[in-house]
């Protein structure tokens, strides 16, 4: 497994398009590998995220069983005449070893992008249909519904920390709501979903199945930003 990171340059009509449509950056994307790779199924799979740190910092994020190329993303989207003089487009680390290396009962600050939805019936008689959560309360539900089979607790925040009394129970922020629209190449329909950033602490419950969670993601949309956890150190 491989953890890239690539820093968009958001001067660039190419970088602005990409990031438009969660469609056209998935196709970039899956360029990036030779050969084709599962998107679907229990084995590892292709993961994206994009994280908008400042205007003039937006990283892609990309986690995949093979080593990608994004030469055509640095042309597109990046800084041709850097890289052209030698200094590397993105970056790429072998992501195995540290997988390998998580253990239970250890902490984790992690970020996830997600999309939160539910099965639920809008009229009367009528099937179910899947619905986005809109509030933060119920977005931070799904994720802490999942956590168990994730392999990992959220970990509660110090009593003296809190705003509230209740629903500040947590070390996690929920941020960066973003409703999409967008076309769906190839059919007549068009997606819509509605995304979220999750920003939190967590610990390792399950070692084996928090390394699935980080190869396979969480929840839907995988091909459209969503799913991919990232951790980093605590302090």
């Amino acid at each position: 497994m491989y953890l890239t990171r690539f820093r968009v340059n958001t001067a660039r009509p190419g970088a602005r398009r990409l990031l438009s449509s969660p469609q056209t950056m998935h196709a970039a994307v899956m360029s990036s590998f030779p050969q084709v790779l599962p998107t679907t199924g229990q084995a590892p799979r292709v993961l994206w995220r994009i994280d908008r740190n400042a205007t003039a910092e937006v990283l892609l994020f990309v986690v995949s069983p093979d080593r990608p190329d994004l030469t055509h993303l640095v042309e597109q989207a990046g800084w041709p005449a850097a890289a052209a003089s030698g200094t590397p487009g993105w970056q790429t680390y072998a992501y195995t070893p540290f997988l390998e290396r998580l253990q239970k009962g250890t902490d984790w600050n992690f970020r996830l992008t997600a999309n939160p939805v539910h099965h639920a019936r809008t009229q009367e008689g009528q099937p179910t249909k899947r619905t986005a959560h809109l509030t933060p309360r119920h977005q931070l539900q799904w994720l802490l519904a999942r956590q168990d089979a994730a392999g990992f607790r959220v970990l509660d925040k110090p009593e003296d920390r809190r705003l509230t009394e209740h629903g500040d129970e947590y070390q996690l922020t929920v941020r960066d709501q973003r409703s999409l629209d967008f076309g769906k190449r190839g059919t007549p329909g068009r997606v819509t979903l509605t995304t979220v950033t999750y920003d939190g602490r967590l610990q390792v419950t399950d070692p084996d199945a928090l390394r699935r969670t980080l190869t396979r993601g969480i929840g839907k949309a995988k091909a459209y930003g969503c799913g991919l956890m990232t951790l980093a150190p605590v302090g």
